[in-house]
């Protein structure tokens, strides 16, 4: 039925198999993933603003316990939450005051939190075999990208990677916005279940009846027109959104100004997904900003951590709410929660041994190819 499937297309030619059963249940699959995939690669922590100066907040990277410290001045650092003496955490709350200092609350040896370096190992007099320059805090690297924070545990980690490519969100001014609305949730499932969740629209008609409703091609199962049998490149784009909605909120209303550098395109569209495997994805919409991350937190959980980022003017629009705003993109999340851990809870039955990926799954095959790339050390 694909024989004459265009270049332009993504559907795939084949129906290849998916990941072992073991990628989604066994802890020393889980392990080197996180020895791999979760230490080389950039991993989104959060919005650099919601780390306020003079204060270290402690975040995780894979199963790695970080620092994330940020001065009086601004100036951020990262480093292992873990004192060169003899491995004691040195930030045991989520957030704790910071000065020029990281002291251990064990022996309270000091290190300049700037640059790390051993300033002081209070009562304890080392003797001349006691190098000081080898004994400060062990660095993590960190970058900012439109306002986000990104921390990697490499020594010589590369540039933050993006599907689809980092300059996707040019046009919207995303280091002026503020987080208007949080909400965390912890799923029973790999993180790779709820990725893989994402990478496909085959599960749409049946999970997702109002996001198909709001974005019709959803309800064919496929996430864009190229996706469809008997696509061609000549046939015109058909707008996105549901005539009439201009944003994903419950009524697909604005709920404040458009931002004024969004290309017409961009505005039809509706929506911008980008994907920053392995830890987040953000989603542009034409009034506000939608990030998710995923912290793996064992072989079968998986924290998600969602964000809504508004412009300050919307936000301070009288009686603005905005959970309301947030409302119909947690329908979706919740459905795909769900959705998520119903597939993990089928792949722990001992019937199932790999998936068989259908041409509509292509999303899935790529990050498929990816992870395993990944954990062979591949570029």
């Amino acid at each position: 039925m694909d024989d004459h499937r265009p270049p332009q297309s993504p559907r795939l030619d084949h129906c290849p198999e998916g990941l072992p059963r073991a990628a989604y249940l066994d802890p020393g699959w889980y392990a080197r993933e996180m020895e791999t995939i979760f230490a080389r690669e950039w991993v989104m922590v959060g919005r650099l603003s919601s780390f306020a100066p003079g204060t270290m907040r402690r975040a995780l990277v894979g199963t790695a316990p970080v620092i994330v410290a940020r001065g009086a001045d601004g100036a951020v650092s990262a480093w292992h939450n873990s004192c060169p003496h003899r491995g004691s955490e040195l930030c045991r709350g989520e957030e704790e005051p910071l000065g020029k200092l990281i002291r251990c609350p064990y022996h309270a040896w000091s290190f300049a939190a700037a640059d790390g370096r051993l300033v002081s190992t209070a009562h304890a007099v080392p003797t001349a075999d006691f190098d000081r320059a080898a004994h400060g805090l062990r660095p993590v690297s960190h970058r900012v990208w439109n306002g986000f924070l990104f921390l990697n545990l490499a020594a010589d980690p590369g540039g933050i990677d993006a599907d689809g490519g980092l300059q996707a969100l040019d046009n919207w001014p995303m280091e002026e916005l503020v987080t208007g609305h949080r909400w965390e949730v912890d799923l029973a499932c790999n993180w790779k279940a709820f990725w893989e969740n994402y990478s496909e629209c085959l599960h749409c008609p049946g999970i997702h009846p109002e996001l198909c409703d709001m974005v019709p091609i959803y309800g064919k199962g496929i996430m864009g027109a190229s996706e469809a049998v008997g696509w061609t490149p000549d046939q015109p784009a058909e707008r996105s959104l549901k005539p009439g909605a201009e944003s994903w909120t419950l009524d697909g209303a604005p709920c404040g100004p458009v931002f004024p550098g969004l290309t017409e395109a961009e505005r039809e569209a509706g929506y911008t997904f980008v994907t920053l495997w392995p830890s987040a994805y953000v989603v542009a919409h034409v009034d506000h900003v939608r990030s998710v991350r995923l912290v793996p937190e064992g072989p079968e959980k998986t924290r998600l951590v969602a964000e809504w980022h508004f412009p300050k003017e919307t936000l301070a629009q009288p009686g603005f709410d905005a959970a309301q705003v947030a409302a119909f993109a947690k329908i979706v999340m919740e459905q795909d929660g769900a959705a998520s851990e119903m597939n993990h809870r089928g792949i722990r039955s001992p019937a199932f041994t790999a998936a068989r990926l259908m041409p509509e799954e292509y999303y899935i095959h790529r990050f498929h190819r990816w992870v395993l790339d990944r954990m062979e050390g591949k570029a």
